[in-house]
């Protein structure tokens, strides 16, 4: 790996672990800021459509831009906005308004949704110029942001230290990541409007990638398991507050254990991915986050409930960056090919959870994530999509037969000419 590639990598890793921060560092406070608005579950899943409203236009438009644009504009507007959007949900907590606490969230879905589409298709490019898998990896790095701004956010919550105040420090931490990485993204990545042939002509006209099959159903696969991931994110502290009886302080402490689950198995990922390839250990994923949700939901003891949350975790920590590897190398457009599941995924993991909380409204959040649990066992029949890439031996090329009569360069004729 050449030096520029390494600093790319090293960008891509701190553009994964911004968002994971920012987005652990407000959840981990939704009961205080639920508390501080006075909202019920419903109001919050209200507050909470911002965040899907936001994330839809990011989403949407994402694709387009990065056409136009490249990776680099749209990544670099993308996390400008999840920063802004920190400082703006502390003030709205502090003014104790639900609209600019929607606001922000907005602001959050926006640059979230749009800019992490970028972050995806730079990050299957560098997968593709080292030639190993890197995508779980580089998700585990939002995961690990999940797991540090987790625990900062429990140390805040049982201190009782300001919401506003945690979120500001957050903001300044995660802008100075910013400027440190972008200059290590190359411009023009992802581009294909205005593009040239090899000849200097207009570039040919690409196939709709939506009309690929298998494409398809490797959005299917990301879409339930980015809806698991996106469950936790959004409603684990209130599910375990409010479904299982324990306190703020735990509630963030089991969502803490979440997150380290979803960071072990994405960093964990890669050796399994290329040892028994992709299909079979998406299938194990997906079977493990069944199995958890599947306690979570119907347990009563809220012991048995915290630990099934790492099957929770472990299970779907590899879905949607070995879908997104599946699909960058499922057939010829790479960069549209990842844009189409990376938009898939995100409509599922930022849009998805806001609506669990008018159906939690209504019969509970532990019976609402009973949706989730038929994504995550549809999932499971859809994982031969994403095969197969398995790491493939060296080749051992056979023995020329020796040619009659030529003179034979082995040990034992060596150095009798």
């Amino acid at each position: 790996m050449d030096l520029a590639t390494r600093r790319r990598r090293t960008a891509l890793f701190l553009f994964f672990l911004i968002p994971g921060l920012a987005v652990s560092s407000w959840v981990t406070r939704t009961p205080d800021i639920r508390d501080q608005l006075g909202a019920s579950t419903a109001e919050m899943g209200l507050v909470l459509f911002g965040l899907s409203v936001g994330s839809m236009l990011g989403i949407l438009g994402s694709g387009a831009l990065v056409a136009r644009f490249g990776t680099r504009p749209v990544m670099g507007v993308g996390t400008t906005l999840v920063v802004v959007s920190i400082v703006v949900i502390g003030c709205g907590t502090l003014l104790s308004s639900a609209p600019v606490v929607t606001a922000g969230l907005f602001l959050f879905g926006t640059g979230m949704g749009g800019g992490e589409v970028a972050v995806n298709i730079d990050g299957a490019e560098v997968e593709q110029i080292i030639g190993r898998t890197v995508m779980p990896t580089l998700h585990g790095f939002f995961s690990l942001g999940t797991v540090v701004g987790a625990v900062i956010g429990i140390l805040c919550t049982a201190v009782e230290f300001p919401v506003q105040w945690h979120l500001g420090a957050v903001a300044v931490v995660t802008a100075a990541m910013f400027v440190y990485a972008v200059r290590a993204i190359p411009a023009g990545v992802g581009r294909t409007r205005g593009a040239r042939s090899a000849d200097g002509g207009p570039a040919p006209a690409r196939a709709a990638v939506w009309k690929d099959k298998r494409l398809l159903l490797i959005g299917g696969v990301i879409l339930a398991m980015a809806l698991a991931e996106g469950a936790a994110n959004d409603w684990l502290p209130l599910l375990m507050v409010d479904g299982h009886g324990v306190d703020a302080a735990l509630g963030s402490a089991v969502y803490a254990g979440f997150a380290a689950a979803m960071t072990i198995g994405r960093f964990g990922g890669g050796f399994f991915i290329d040892r028994f390839g992709r299909a079979p250990v998406v299938r194990a994923s997906a079977l493990s986050a069944a199995v958890g949700l599947t306690l979570v939901i119907f347990s009563d003891s809220p012991v048995v409930a915290g630990a099934a949350v790492l099957f929770w975790g472990l299970g779907a920590s590899l879905g949607f960056p070995v879908a997104l590897s599946a699909a960058g190398d499922s057939g010829p457009d790479s960069a549209a090919r990842v844009s189409l599941v990376a938009m898939i995924g995100y409509v599922a993991f930022l849009v998805g959870p806001p609506g669990l909380g008018f159906l939690g409204d209504h019969y509970g959040l532990r019976s609402a994530m009973i949706l989730v649990l038929a994504f995550v066992v549809v999932a499971v029949f859809l994982t031969p999509a994403v095969g197969p890439r398995r790491a493939t031996p060296p080749e051992v090329r056979p023995a020329k037969a020796p040619v009659p009569g030529a003179p034979r360069n082995d040990a034992r004729t060596a150095g009798r000419d």
